[in-house]
């Protein structure tokens, strides 16, 4: 009989608990409500956090603001959110640095999957193969070719190693058959500097970087490491399409939440995610980076986290990149 009893005092427990948190999510959100973004303020992860937080607080009547926490590789402010209450007040908006990290560090304080309730993928970034105008190759495949007669001789440079731009050449160089001798160096613009002087063959480069030094004829562009063409340079192939079948690596946004989040509060601002992603307003700023949205399912965000870390983990290990 107590068994009994005790059994309907936990279930109707379990139950009152189940529909408080329903009651709050469905008056949500009652105060300010943050989105976190792991890195400095004016690049493309803020660009488009802010741009999604002007339309939350507008669609909730609520504010919803940027905070910005930089440093340790984007692993502060992802961790911030983490360990952060799964009451719907504090969101990530982060670049692929979420996937990454788990590659590239043997100590990350975060899980990429089991720490977080995915949202939706917000937007992907090209970067961008260029040369040196003096490198005699006109084309991918003549590229390709000159790297396979002449191996080690051609150097490429990186922001650093483990950056996305030097794993899109590590991707690269693998499935070309190519070997190229990278050139670390501290950021985009001493690399991109040394492709424009011919110090180094070329380089991954951002496509906001890459565009203006491109049109000036600075450099010669190859190909976009997007599966398709990028609609910020429509006249540059993808390096799938001009010579390498498959091939896609891309810097990516995604917005994220606390794992055990309500799913009642995920599904609420999912619904605007994709009015906010969609919107002139976002496509506008976000050209502006080279960068185009890419709203996704929850789930399909999900699932996008998961290959990319098994993709990755696959590069490095063919690159000899150990984990720090």
């Amino acid at each position: 009989m107590l068994r009994i009893v005790l059994s309907v005092a936990i279930g109707a427990v379990v139950l009152s608990a189940e529909a408080q948190a329903q009651a709050n999510a469905q008056s949500w959100p009652q105060r300010p409500v943050r989105i976190v973004v792991p890195s400095p303020p004016a690049g493309g992860t803020d660009i488009v956090a802010r741009v999604m937080a002007e339309h939350f607080s507008k669609a909730f009547k609520q504010q919803f603001f940027v905070e910005n926490r930089p440093g340790a590789g984007n692993m502060i402010g992802i961790e911030s959110v983490a360990r952060a209450a799964n009451d719907g007040y504090t969101f990530l908006m982060t670049a692929s640095t979420l996937a990454l990290n788990s590659v590239l560090y043997k100590k990350v304080s975060y899980d990429p999957i089991k720490d977080f309730a995915p949202i939706t993928l917000a937007a992907k970034a090209p970067n961008v193969l260029i040369v040196n105008p003096s490198v005699p190759a006109k084309t991918l495949p003549e590229f390709i070719a000159l790297a396979k007669a002449q191996p080690g001789k051609l150097t490429y440079g990186t922001p650093g190693i483990g950056t996305s731009p030097h794993m899109c050449m590590e991707l690269f160089k693998s499935m070309a058959g190519v070997d190229l001798q990278h050139i670390p160096y501290r950021g985009t613009v001493p690399a991109l500097t040394d492709v424009m002087s011919g110090q180094i063959s070329g380089m991954f480069s951002t496509a906001l970087s890459a565009k203006p030094q491109i049109e000036a004829g600075k450099v010669r562009a190859f190909g976009v490491s997007t599966a398709a063409r990028s609609a910020s340079m429509p006249d540059i192939p993808s390096i799938a399409e001009a010579g390498v079948p498959g091939y896609e690596a891309v810097q990516w946004y995604g917005f994220l939440a606390p794992a055990g989040t309500p799913a009642a509060i995920i599904a609420q601002i999912h619904a605007e995610s994709m009015k906010a992603l969609n919107a002139a307003e976002m496509k506008e700023k976000l050209a502006l980076d080279g960068a185009e949205p890419a709203p996704t399912s929850p789930e399909e965000f999900g699932a996008h986290i998961r290959n990319e870390i098994e993709k990755w983990r696959k590069v490095a290990k063919a690159a000899g990149i150990e984990p720090q």
